[in-house]
């Protein structure tokens, strides 16, 4: 019985050493396999270097800071200090990209107004310098103008136009709104608790005070966002004239678009203007943020369009013909700009040869030819709208060399003649100005008196006597 019970026990040790050998093995392998698998994978942290600071640091630099608008710092501006160099650091440089858009022109407002240079830093408070930002209660723009004060200012706020997105005319509004706060209170602080939360609050948070006529002497009595509104505004102003200090490093800037302006009173379709233009689209959006659906409506045809500067002697040139093509009815701008590709009519007996001039854009030469951008497109292999100057384009549209049917030719090609008169046939997408200068030595003049029309407008079908 002994002897069993030793063989037993002996049994049990074996058995444990062999399951503690095996477990170890185990242990080893999984271990081993893990620093395999720490040698294969290279992890890559990007952390981004922030100074280190201190409200003394802050402080001196802020007391010898060139501004018009001076300050002393308390903790609250320099929470937000922290806020806008720390913690919100994606906000600070997101700003740091747009100001050179939008700084020059509030410069310029605010000198105008005899104003400090630096109120131009509440555009960032108010907006992120985004003229298409929207408030929860419907401030817009810029400068976060309220549908009743920006009607106060002559903004209008439509379906189509909302002129509170106005870069130029908020901006003019805000000058002159914040001017009249300063006359009403007397310092540019209250000035500006006052666009923050309205004068009827800023005369109560006066009152309750006792009288006292300064921001922080009417701190408690204020509505808690304007508490924190002016102390963001005065962080900011610090933070931007010591970005570099906070290692706040400008990425990818957005440069700003040289432009001009044109009238072309009268309803206007960007897209199609874009089109015949060869203009970005995205341009004209980012020029004409107040323009909300690509239109511009009857009701503002007065609206000075602004137009990127590389394109705008081409546009001013060819105003007349582009005015006109503007105005083709829905029905026939299909015929101008949606022509279906028809591959059956690519045929080498009516391709035309085209030779690309210095101011040729694909829609002044689509708008010629009387085919589409899609199709010039489509036959050329092009990706894109951008042709060059000496680039041979094919156009196919089974009609004469000069781009509409031949009847200014003989009777059999195409020619209408009657007693030795020679006439044109208006074709979808022309104008008196397009068809002047297909015929060579033919004046809209000429056209009119010809034909006896008191103004440039045609029709597709109308037939022209031409000589």
């Amino acid at each position: 019985m002994k002897n069993l019970a030793k063989i037993f026990i002996i049994g049990i040790i074996f058995n444990t050493c062999i399951f503690s050998i095996s477990y170890g093995q185990d242990l080893l392998e999984l271990i081993t396999q893990s620093h395999k698998q720490e040698e294969v994978v290279h992890p890559v942290y990007d952390f981004e270097y922030i100074p280190d600071f201190n409200y003394k640091e802050v402080s001196q630099r802020v007391r010898v800071m060139e501004t018009d608008l001076p300050f002393e710092l308390n903790e609250s501006i320099y929470s937000f200090v922290d806020y806008f160099t720390v913690r919100n650091r994606s906000y600070t440089k997101m700003v740091l990209a747009r100001k050179d858009t939008y700084f020059p022109l509030f410069e310029e407002v605010l000198a105008r107004h005899n104003m400090p240079e630096d109120i131009k830093f509440l555009a960032i408070i108010e907006s992120g310098l985004n003229p298409k930002a929207k408030s929860r209660v419907g401030a817009m723009g810029l400068w976060q103008f309220m549908p009743a004060t920006g009607r106060m200012f002559h903004m209008d706020a439509n379906n189509d136009i909302d002129e509170r997105m106005d870069p130029e005319l908020s901006t003019e509004a805000a000058a002159k709104y914040l001017k009249s706060l300063y006359n009403m209170f007397g310092t540019w602080e209250l000035a500006l608790a006052a666009y923050n939360c309205g004068p009827g609050n800023v005369r109560k948070a006066i009152r309750k005070s006792g009288g006292k006529k300064t921001f922080w002497g009417v701190y408690d009595h204020l509505p808690r966002e304007t508490r924190s509104y002016v102390p963001q505004f005065q962080a900011m102003i610090y933070v931007l004239r010591h970005a570099d200090d906070h290692n706040l490093v400008l990425e990818e800037a957005t440069f700003p678009i040289a432009y001009e302006k044109i009238k072309f009173n009268q309803e206007l379709d960007l897209e199609k203007l874009a089109e015949i233009s060869g203009t970005c689209i995205e341009d004209l959006e980012r020029l004409n943020p107040s323009i909300l659906d690509r239109k511009i409506p009857s009701s503002h045809r007065d609206l000075a369009l602004r137009i990127p500067k590389a394109k705008a002697e081409y546009l001013t040139t060819n105003k007349d013909w582009i005015g006109d093509s503007l105005k083709i009815s829905p029905s026939q701008m299909v015929a101008v700009h949606e022509t279906k590709y028809i591959p059956q009519a690519t045929t080498a007996a009516n391709r035309i040869t085209y030779k690309v001039k210095s101011g040729d854009a694909l829609g002044k030469i689509a708008h010629s030819y009387g085919t589409s951008v899609d199709n010039l497109k489509k036959w050329n292999s092009l990706s894109s709208n951008t042709i060059k100057v000496g680039q041979v384009l094919h156009i196919y549209n089974g009609k004469g060399q000069n781009g509409f049917s031949n009847n200014i030719a003989s009777s059999e090609s195409g020619k209408e003649s009657s007693m030795g008169t020679n006439t044109y046939t208006v074709q979808p997408g022309d104008s008196l100005w397009l068809i002047s200068k297909k015929l060579d030595g033919v004046t809209i003049d000429q056209i009119k008196k010809l034909n006896n029309l008191n103004n440039n407008q045609i029709k597709p079908g109308q037939k022209l006597i031409i000589g």
